[in-house]
This record gives structure tokens, C-alpha cells and sequence, in this order.
């Protein structure tokens, strides 16, 4: 297949929960992704891995522990999810994305195995899109010869295609509420299910804040005879600064002192915690054996690049983007925006899709705005604009309803002065779109302007 195809083919099953009847017919369990996995010869064995689960947080830590790897000198893979503009964002070597010849060619590897499995009547049905992205992501890294992969669970973390890796060590991040109808709605059943990727004896690093959730994967550790480390019993901060929203600090290990400085170019107060979970885990591996110092460390948080989360786009009006979807994230939107952009005028740009706490984020962020602009990714599963305008509108002092993106941002350029904020989110989907968008928009007034 070419890329084209491939991609056509990939997307025709459906992006991850595409609709409620995808996601009632969706197979949540490893039987198809394990087949799938054996035919392949077990690629997931072939590298070391990491395997990041969690609410929010889990990306950025992701790529923090994939930069510090590399910044040791290691091959690495990481395979993340979504994507914001194109699919092959999902799947990295060595901090580049797949290439669209090596996409195609694992993918066509792929396409024979599945189809040779269907007719053998080994497979009940067809692998989901995510099920064959996470198999096309494990074989191109065992045959590009990745040392390490970093991997993040696509949703929740026990029936989750990735929870085929036996990793040198697994982590948690934040646990909050967020795809109820999927993982459950309580604390205790969403961290239940990120547990679920602790195995017998695995090493575990745990950022995890809530009580209930902290209960619940300490009691996982102790069923699978696991170690765990905590963050908060493991680091101390000192000399904690911070620049346009990135924090700079310095962090002490409890037991043994050392001293990791940190400078952090992921703006936002979460971004630290992300961080003290990536040194956990990196130093963590390096008890493994891995190639790992602290210099490394402090050099690849430094040169992590993780965009669509608090990413600033633009100057003059300042224009931001976040892919927030979920009450947690609000909550970080707020405090950011409290104290590093108190006193200006934010012109808040919000779409979000089906089965999200609209109501309960609207009500955080809506009221801080000067003015909101209610949008709809270009998604099968985004409200409908006159919708969310109708679920939100309370909350905001001024709202205006454009259910185009692109015309939504332009709208919010005319009104917002230089010294003002435009600020992006409610969904990574609309922040894909923006994002391109505002690039193709930069390139076609680079065209535009006569050379000098």
C-alpha cells in the first residue's frame, strides 16, 4: 500500500472512539492485540520500554522520558496519542516522526498479517485503529532497532492495546476523572484500571495526588509484588523560579541528595510534577542498568518538545493553545492564566466533543474570559456549536457562537488588541486544526510579502 492508503485504510476503522456504537461494538480486552503480536514475533520484546499511564500529563512525562533517553545516548522509540495534525506524530525514532515510506511499508507488513489471521479464523474480528496502530508502532521500532520505547496508553491502562509490554518500569501520572463511560465514575474505578498495567514485580513510579487513587495503586503493587516509588516521598525543591510560565528549580533526592537542576520549557505549575515523575523514572532505569546520569537528565527536560499543550503560538496579540479536555486541565488553564496573565483581557476560543464536563470546565474558564467564541473541531464527534452555546453560554459575559475554526480565531484577532490573549482549548482536535491553520495562514503571508 502507499502511504495514502494506508492511512485511508487505517482511518476507515474508526478513530479511536469515533461514536458511542464504535465504542459499544470496540472489543476492550488484549485477546485481538496479543494475537496480532504473536504473529508479528513478539516486536514489543525487542527494546527495553516505559509505560506511562494517567489522566493528564501522561504525553508530556512521556516525552520528557523520551528526551532524557536520548539525551543518553540511547536509541529511543515513543508512541503517543493522539495525533494533533497527522498520524505519524503518533509514532517517533530517535525524536523524529515515521516517515510516510517506512509508514507504509510497516503498515503493508501489517495489512498481510491481519488478513492471513482473519482467513486462519484466528482473529474474532478486525483489529481496532488503535490495536493496528500500536502493532505498526512495536514492529517499525523492533526492526529500526529502537533500544528503548516510551509508551503511552491510548485510554485507560488494563484493557488498553499497549498493556502487552512487560516495561522496565511503569508509570502513573495524575489521576482524575475523565472517560466515565468507559473507565468508570469514581476515582477508584479510573485508577483501578490505570493500575492495571502494574505487573508481577514490576518497578512503578507514582504521581498520583489523590488519597483514593494512591490507595488504590498501592494495593495493586502489593497484589503483584511490585516496587514503588512515590514522588512525593522522593524529591525535595529547591531555588523554584519561574519565566513566562516555565519553571525553573532544583531537585534533591531525599535519600541520597543529589542535586538535578531543572529548567523546564513546558510552560505551566503541572509541568513540574510531569518532570519530578520523568527523573523518577529515568534514575529508576538507570538502577536498571541504562546508560542514564543526571547530566542527561537535566539535559533532555531541557530540550523536551511536547506542542498543543500550554504552546504559545504567537506574540502581539498573544495567542495560546491547549489541548484541555477535562475538568483537571481547566483547573491548571485557571491558575495559569491567574498568575502569569492577571489583569489582561483573554478572548477564549472553546470547542469540545461529546461525553466531556463541558458545563463543569465552562464554569471554571468562562468567567475569567473577556469574551468567548464557541467553535466545533472538525470531527465527527465535536458539539455542535449552537449546542455547546446553549450548554455554556450562562457562564460567559460575552459569548459569540462561529462554528467554523478558522473563521473563530480570525474573529478573535479583530477584536483582541496587542496587549491581549487569545487563548485555545477544550479539545486536542481543535488544536490540531488551529494549529495548521495558523501556520498555513504565517506561510501564505511569508508568500505574500515582496523580498527585500
Amino acid at each position: 500500500m502507499t502511504y495514502e492508503e494506508s492511512v485511508r485504510y487505517l482511518l476507515s476503522l474508526g478513530r479511536e472512539l469515533a461514536s458511542p456504537r464504535q465504542a459499544s461494538a470496540a472489543k476492550f480486552d488484549l485477546a485481538g492485540i496479543t494475537t496480532l503480536c504473536e504473529a508479528l514475533g513478539q516486536p514489543q520484546r525487542a527494546f527495553e520500554s516505559v509505560h506511562v499511564a494517567g489522566t493528564n500529563g501522561k504525553g508530556s512525562t512521556a516525552a520528557m522520558i523520551d528526551s532524557i533517553l536520548r539525551a543518553a545516548g540511547l536509541r529511543t522509540g515513543l508512541y503517543t496519542s493522539p495525533h494533533l495534525e497527522r498520524i505519524n506524530e503518533r509514532i517517533r525514532l530517535d525524536g523524529r516522526e515515521i516517515s510516510e515510506t517506512d509508514f507504509a511499508a510497516t503498515f503493508t507488513r501489517l495489512y498481510g498479517v491481519i488478513e492471513e489471521l482473519l482467513a486462519a479464523g484466528r482473529l474474532a474480528a478486525h483489529p481496532t485503529f488503535f490495536e493496528c496502530v500500536t502493532a505498526l508502532a512495536f514492529e517499525y521500532f523492533a526492526k529500526s532497532g529502537a533500544e528503548f520505547a516510551v509508551c503511552e496508553v491510548g485510554m485507560g491502562g488494563r484493557l488498553d492495546a499497549t498493556n502487552v509490554l512487560l516495561p522496565e518500569v511503569a508509570v502513573i501520572t495524575q489521576i482524575d476523572l475523565d472517560h466515565e463511560n468507559y473507565l468508570g465514575h469514581s476515582i477508584e474505578e479510573i485508577a483501578r484500571e490505570k493500575a492495571g498495567i502494574i505487573k508481577p514485580g514490576a518497578r512503578v513510579v507514582s504521581a498520583a495526588e489523590h488519597l483514593i487513587a494512591r490507595v488504590v495503586i498501592r494495593r495493586r503493587v502489593g497484589e503483584q509484588g511490585a516496587f514503588l516509588v512515590e514522588i512525593e516521598n522522593t524529591f525535595r525543591l529547591e531555588d523554584v523560579t519561574s519565566r513566562d510560565g516555565c519553571f525553573s528549580f532544583t531537585a534533591i533526592d531525599t535519600e541520597s541528595g543529589a542535586r538535578i537542576p531543572v529548567a523546564l520549557p513546558l510552560a505551566g505549575r503541572f509541568q513540574v510534577r510531569n518532570a519530578l515523575t520523568a527523573i523518577a523514572a529515568s534514575r529508576m532505569l538507570a538502577d536498571r542498568g541504562a546508560p542514564i546520569d543526571d547530566a542527561a537528565i537535566s539535559r533532555g527536560i531541557a530540550a523536551t518538545r511536547w506542542p498543543g499543550r500550554l504552546e504559545r503560538l504567537a506574540e502581539r496579540p498573544d495567542i495560546y493553545v491547549d489541548g484541555t479536555h477535562n475538568p483537571a486541565g481547566a483547573r491548571e488553564i485557571a491558575v495559569f492564566w491567574d498568575a502569569f496573565l492577571p489583569g489582561r483581557n483573554i478572548f477564549l476560543i472553546y470547542g469540545a466533543v461529546r461525553d466531556k464536563a463541558v458545563d463543569e470546565i465552562a464554569g471554571m474558564l468562562f468567567p475569567r474570559a473577556s469574551a468567548v467564541i464557541i467553535t466545533a473541531p472538525a470531527q465527527p464527534r465535536a458539539i455542535s456549536a449552537p449546542v455547546l452555546a446553549e450548554m455554556t453560554g450562562h457562564h460567559a459575559r460575552r459569548m459569540e457562537m462561529i462554528p467554523d475554526p478558522n473563521r473563530a480565531l480570525e474573529r478573535a484577532l479583530e477584536l483582541a488588541a496587542p496587549g491581549d490573549v487569545i487563548f485555545i482549548t477544550g479539545s486536542l482536535y481543535l488544536v490540531g486544526d488551529l494549529r495548521r491553520y495558523w501556520a498555513s495562514r504565517a506561510g501564505d503571508a511569508a508568500t505574500a510579502s515582496p523580498a527585500k
